[in-house]
């Protein structure tokens, strides 16, 4: 027996213990476990290593862990909502929230999110107005900063950001910096040492243990938060880099939409940060002494629920939103996402939204960052326009916002794409907002947005080269596991 018979023997059989594996084991859903076994069957040697970096599944186990008082206080006003909204007593009467019972008991009911009111909103579309007004924030805080991004660069916003960081610490405020190990792997740790001797604190989420190669590629924190004094919160698509500011050469004027809050929501955006925190530092920071208690102020009257999704839940929390949301339209959707790579489910509510006469606007990048994703977000354009929906391509730039607004009344914004990565393999965020004022806002932006963008029509899109169309196959055929 020669020693390419014996190696062939063995990639066999592991390619048949990694199918049975992926088959009886890990319980994936049934198009991820076709995309998994058709690698493993047509690139054997390369399939393997890429289930080893790419496959490999994250138990649903607890791994975040709640302030115990703070998470039984959060259980009972849940469950008292949820009661409030059985028996219709205020203020779930009021037409904006008594119109959507259904998504807020759902947010409440699997993800534990509280609804707030008391809350004000500005919305941010811009690199630049976002990151001035977050460093004046900053700037301006007296007792803490918490920081949460996935992508944190080496570069001028990156260096500005880390020096302001330092000062406040220096100046005796408690600062906190999480960043995403795969995500800001090129962070420069002479940067992290700038920050952490003047007393910041710095961890990065699910490290790798090998130096120079993390294999959780799958499970990664894409939330992006900031929480300062416990009083104003950030959340939304925007990272730090350069190229937020638009100052990339590839992809010039960068389109994002990102949130500061300030109210109440505020505390349930910091248990998230603090949960998020304490996973990857090994602590246990006490929730409440970050929160704002009975704090009597008056905000706004924006309706807001934190909604967290992640693998180590049974339920994807934000996607389900997303089908509630779009189930429950009577008049328009207006979608904005850079990767429109749904799971079956998420496609057929935007076919059925469609098709029942609901005037359905998706908006994606006319230009890619990710090929494969890119191409496979064109796969499934051809279905949406054929069931009547309207797709744009953005022309001014690259196109990273990720919002949705229902009739003009319903909305949300934060870091979830529409695909499978962002509803089963990565950490996410979203606001959910019950404030018609605010998705107005959003529905104007949108519009805005249409007249930088080229509508995509169904005869337009039939006229795709054979190079295209055998481009979008592959990619659609990967697309689970993308």
């Amino acid at each position: 027996m020669t020693i390419t018979t014996i190696l062939l023997g063995v990639i066999i059989l592991s390619n048949i213990f990694l199918g049975a594996t992926v088959v009886f084991l890990e319980r994936k859903s049934i198009s991820s476990t076709w995309a998994w076994l058709m690698i493993l069957n047509f690139m054997p040697i390369v399939g393997f290593i890429f289930y080893l970096v790419f496959g490999q599944n994250l138990s649903r186990r607890k791994i975040f862990k709640w302030d115990h008082n703070v998470h039984l206080r959060t259980r009972e006003l849940v469950k008292k909502q949820m009661l409030a909204i059985i028996n219709n007593d205020p203020p779930f009467t009021q037409p904006v929230l008594r119109d959507y019972h259904g998504l807020i008991y759902m947010n409440l009911n699997n993800d534990e999110a509280p609804l707030t009111l008391n809350n004000s909103m500005t919305i941010y579309t811009d690199g630049e107005e976002k990151f001035r007004q977050l460093l004046q924030d900053i700037r301006a805080a007296k007792y803490h900063i918490h920081i949460e991004y996935y992508i944190f660069r080496s570069d001028f916003l990156g260096n500005e950001m880390i020096d302001t960081l330092a000062q406040k610490a220096e100046e005796g405020v408690i600062v906190r910096l999480l960043v995403d190990d795969e995500g800001s792997r090129h962070l420069s740790k002479k940067l992290v040492r700038r920050l952490t001797r003047a007393g910041g604190k710095f961890q990065t989420f699910f490290p790798g243990r090998l130096p120079l190669l993390n294999l959780r590629i799958n499970y990664r924190n894409h939330r992006k938060l900031v929480i300062i004094d416990g009083e104003i919160g950030y959340l939304g698509g925007f990272n730090v880099g350069d190229e937020y500011l638009g100052l990339s050469a590839k992809y010039g004027y960068w389109r994002d939409t990102h949130l500061r809050i300030m109210g109440e929501a505020v505390n349930s955006i910091q248990s998230r940060f603090l949960l998020d925190w304490n996973q990857a530092s090994g602590e246990q920071v006490p929730f409440q002494q970050y929160y704002k208690i009975n704090n009597r102020k008056h905000y706004g009257e924006v309706g807001i629920q934190i909604v967290s999704s992640g693998p180590d839940k049974k339920w994807e929390q934000i996607k389900n939103g997303f089908i509630k949301m779009i189930l429950s339209a009577k008049q328009t959707v207006y979608i904005q996402t850079p990767y429109l790579i749904p799971d079956e489910s998420l496609l057929t509510a935007i076919s059925i939204a469609s098709l029942s006469q609901v005037d359905v606007r998706i908006m994606i990048p006319n230009k890619p960052d990710h090929p494969f994703v890119y191409w496979a977000t064109l796969s499934n354009v051809g279905q949406l326009l054929e069931a009547g929906a309207r797709v744009y391509l953005y022309q001014n730039g690259f196109l990273h916002a990720k919002s949705m607004i229902a009739d003009e009344r319903l909305a949300t914004v934060g870091t979830s794409n529409l695909d499978f990565r962002s509803f089963s393999l990565n950490f996410e965020v979203n606001a959910f907002i019950y404030h018609e004022q605010t998705a107005r806002k959003l529905a104007d932006i949108f519009k805005r947005d249409m007249r930088l963008s080229r509508e995509l029509t169904l005869e337009d899109y039939k006229k795709r080269s054979a190079l295209i169309k055998f481009k979008e196959s592959v990619s659609r055929l990967l697309s689970p596991v993308l």
